[in-house]
């Protein structure tokens, strides 16, 4: 991890939207959490709910000193990065700024590009669009595999045995094939219990 140097904290992103909130997916269920969703996307699921964030020049820029000021008028103290794809940045001085004013930082990625920075929690939730790189798969804390058809638990068994011992791994039904294919996940994780059940719970609440 590098210091935090002064000019770390006037670098800019491309930023969507941000916002404070629960997190909804995977391991951190429920905890508060602000919410940095990066524009930019080279990877382009066609089951994309943010497809707004895939033109990286479509947002407005905002500081690292910026951001952490949103997010400090809040009590959470988790950040959430997530896009688009948030690997296509230099996240460096984003993560060294937001360690320094004491948050921990949580990122969500397909793992397409390098990733940088330094971060608490790294979700890898790979994609057959464009997929994660070797380096990705070795460093998630968690695996989150979206099923969208039946071949892809076959296909979530292929990462599960490229991340390291210890890495969590969950699998979550595309939001739109969810009583189609929520039955099958259920019935998977009975049969293979070292996976577990994702769901989007912001959905189901009606929240950001």
């Amino acid at each position: 991890m590098m210091s935090l140097q002064p000019e770390d904290m006037m670098v800019s992103y491309p930023v969507m939207e941000h916002f404070y909130t629960l997190q909804g997916e995977g391991a951190y269920t429920g905890c508060a959490a602000y919410f940095i969703r990066l524009g930019g996307c080279d990877v382009g699921c066609v089951w994309c709910d943010v497809k707004e964030s895939w033109p990286i020049d479509a947002h407005p820029h905002m500081t690292v000193r910026e951001l952490i000021e949103a997010a400090s008028a809040h009590p959470g103290k988790i950040i959430v990065v997530t896009g688009g794809e948030p690997s296509m940045h230099n996240l460096e001085p984003l993560t060294n700024a937001f360690r320094a004013a004491g948050f921990r930082l949580h990122i969500e990625t397909s793992g397409s590009s390098t990733l940088t920075g330094s971060w608490d929690w790294i979700t890898l939730s790979p994609k057959k669009f464009k997929q994660p790189l070797e380096a990705s798969c070795s460093i998630a804390h968690e695996l989150k595999v979206i099923v969208f058809n039946k071949s892809d638990f076959e296909w979530a068994e292929s990462y599960a045995a490229r991340v390291k011992d210890g890495c969590r791994l969950y699998l979550q039904v595309e939001w739109s094939k969810a009583q189609q294919l929520s039955p099958l996940i259920v019935s998977y994780i009975r049969e293979h219990p070292e996976w577990q059940l994702s769901l989007q719970t912001h959905k189901y609440l009606n929240i950001p």
